[in-house]
């Protein structure tokens, strides 16, 4: 009887020691981790670095490993076009200036595209598809769509607008005009540019 009470007594005080050593005036300390792998994964997750460890076999320390040279996959399209000499040039127009940069677009982009009746003519279609609603069909921003929606420029009433200018605005918006970057390839917005840039000076 008497070890049975000894018993029940080293047990209760066990239980007694763990609770107030468990317990501390700090919320943010979670105790100990008896089983740590139920929280943290064995296998090194990409995403997540644990605070304090370094991955032993990268030389940075993180589990997020830099990709293969050559294995990213980039907008590529190797379009080729022939000049006004009749000599091919090769144009990947990879595009991948940041929305908010408008005046380095202005700076840097160039059409590679070379202008001819064709060009125009392509222009004209696309122009028609994607963007008449609202500039109209001679740039006097007077389309049905425009009408409505107000505050569409007309083309004429605007400083000469560079190639990057309207490439730019095509691909993210500005103002109240949305982004036409996912609805066309970037051959289309550079002969959408050709032809805008030939109603502003009609105007």
């Amino acid at each position: 009887m008497k070890f049975m009470r000894l018993n029940r007594s080293l047990l209760l005080m066990t239980a007694a020691v763990l609770t107030f050593s468990a317990c501390k005036r700090s919320h943010d300390d979670p105790g100990t981790e008896y089983a740590p792998n139920m929280y943290d994964p064995v296998g090194y997750e990409p995403y997540k670095q644990i605070d304090g460890f370094k991955n032993p076999y990268n030389k940075y320390g993180t589990n997020l490993w830099e990709p293969v040279r050559g294995t990213v996959s980039r907008p590529n399209y190797h379009t080729k076009f022939s000049d006004s000499t009749g000599r091919s040039t090769e144009d990947l127009m990879v595009y991948n200036i940041h929305p908010d940069s408008i005046t380095i677009s202005e700076r840097v982009l160039k059409n590679p595209i070379p202008l001819n009746d064709q060009v125009l003519t392509d222009g004209k279609e696309y122009y028609a598809r994607y963007c008449q609603h609202c500039h109209g069909e001679t740039g006097k921003g007077d389309g049905l769509v425009a009408k409505q929606y107000k505050g569409v420029p007309v083309y004429s009433g605007l400083p000469p607008m560079n190639d990057g200018h309207i490439f730019h605005v095509i691909t993210h918006g500005k103002g109240r005009m949305w982004p036409h970057g996912s609805q066309m390839t970037p051959e289309e917005r550079w002969k959408i540019v050709h032809y805008v840039q030939k109603l502003q000076n009609e105007g």
